[in-house]
């Protein structure tokens, strides 16, 4: 029998797929793995299928087609006041998942550290350890997710490559702040340290907060690969379109491994997402529209016996259950699913170790009638 050397021992099915496989098979409201269930814009899908009638259904260029380079490129600059060269500093990919996969795999090598804020999303790690990095982790903790930066400074020495954020966070709503940047550029200022952004979640931040993305900050931009989400601006999760931006050194390392992982990705979605781009000067609406999601979730469960966590960014919402029992949090969300009918995330999953606060996190981007519909089943808990 062969022998088989596992680069991820121990490491099994993700949580978003084990929770959705058990919220189908007890036909239960999945507000687990962090999709829509409402559609897109209909322009951009008649964009889309005007771009494959057209006969773009062959593959794009490597890095990705010139024009959705060029939107992205003056999408940052306009949002962000950061400069992007289309040619050699922005890289279309499949998705948010599979740029952070790649920024990892160009840039750490066997025995570099990388330190990681938990609870993380759960690809991270795995990215670091498969390519033979260390993983440190600077643990997080209730009710505000604050990060001890003194703690951060110390996690930190000669062998560490990459500090991997997250803002707005996921799974806890945190927004990082001015403050947080200072501390961020304070550290790795002349140090080699890179810093691996993902900013998926860009646009969907709430009450008057501002996302400070690392395009913003000379210092920090030049050291950054920041990482976007076209799945999350559009609501179409399942077209896993997302892009990088890095400056020109950096993204000549992360195209070496992006053109052997995928070379290029969908090209009539590229057209489409070029073409509907010209068109949306900002992303404004984006955030009102989710944190109107946010507070009618929260509204049709004040009454109930979890209690709400603060939520300032992404679309998922933490409840502690710590007043209706002290199971672990995977037993309770697996009852929750199979006697209530409502799919959610155990936290404990986004950490490294055993840690359970009681919390799971609940994805609010929804339509109106499934948020009901949830929020009649969680208040009977």
């Amino acid at each position: 029998m062969v022998q088989i050397y596992s680069k991820l021992p121990g490491i099994g099915p993700s949580i978003f797929s084990v929770m959705t496989q058990m919220a189908n098979e007890h036909k239960a409201i999945n507000l687990s793995q962090g999709f829509p269930d409402f559609d897109c814009a209909p322009e951009l899908l008649e964009l889309v299928k005007k771009s494959y009638e057209s006969g773009y259904n062959q593959y794009a260029p490597m890095p990705g087609l010139l024009e959705l380079r060029e939107q992205i490129a003056a999408k940052v600059n306009r949002l962000h006041g950061a400069d992007y060269h289309p040619d050699h500093e922005v890289t279309v990919t499949a998705g948010g998942t599979q740029a952070i996969f790649t920024a990892i795999s160009a840039f750490v090598q066997a025995n570099d550290e990388v330190i990681i804020f938990e609870p993380a999303y759960d690809c991270y790690a795995p990215a670091v350890k498969a390519m033979g990095g260390m993983v440190k982790y600077m643990p997080l903790n209730p009710p505000d997710f604050a990060i001890d930066w003194t703690q951060v400074q110390k996690l930190t020495n000669g062998n560490t490559r990459m500090i991997i954020i997250n803002s707005p966070h996921n799974p806890t709503g945190m927004v990082w702040n001015e403050e947080d940047l200072q501390q961020l550029q304070k550290i790795t200022r002349n140090t080699n340290i890179l810093i691996l952004s993902d900013e998926v979640y860009e646009h969907l931040i709430f009450d008057e907060k501002k996302h400070l993305s690392l395009a913003k900050y000379p210092e920090l931009k030049e050291r950054s690969l920041i990482v976007a989400s076209f799945g999350k601006l559009f609501h179409t999760t399942g077209w896993k379109m997302g892009y990088c931006l890095a400056p020109e050194a950096l993204m000549k390392e992360f195209r070496k491994i992006h053109q052997f992982m995928v070379f290029s990705v969908n090209t009539p979605m590229q057209h489409a997402i070029a073409e509907y781009l010209k068109e949306k000067e900002n992303f404004e609406d984006l955030g009102i529209l989710f944190q109107e999601k946010r507070d009618y979730f929260r509204k049709l469960i004040s009454g109930s016996r979890f209690q709400l966590m603060d939520c300032h960014g992404s679309y998922f919402q933490l409840l502690s259950y710590q007043d209706i029992s002290e199971e672990p949090d995977t037993d309770f969300a697996a009852s929750l699913v199979k006697e209530h009918g409502v799919a959610s995330i155990p936290v404990s999953a986004f950490y490294s170790k055993n840690t359970d606060h009681h919390l799971l996190r609940f994805c609010f981007a929804k339509k109106e009638a499934t948020l009901e519909k949830a929020a009649v089943a969680l208040m009977k808990v």
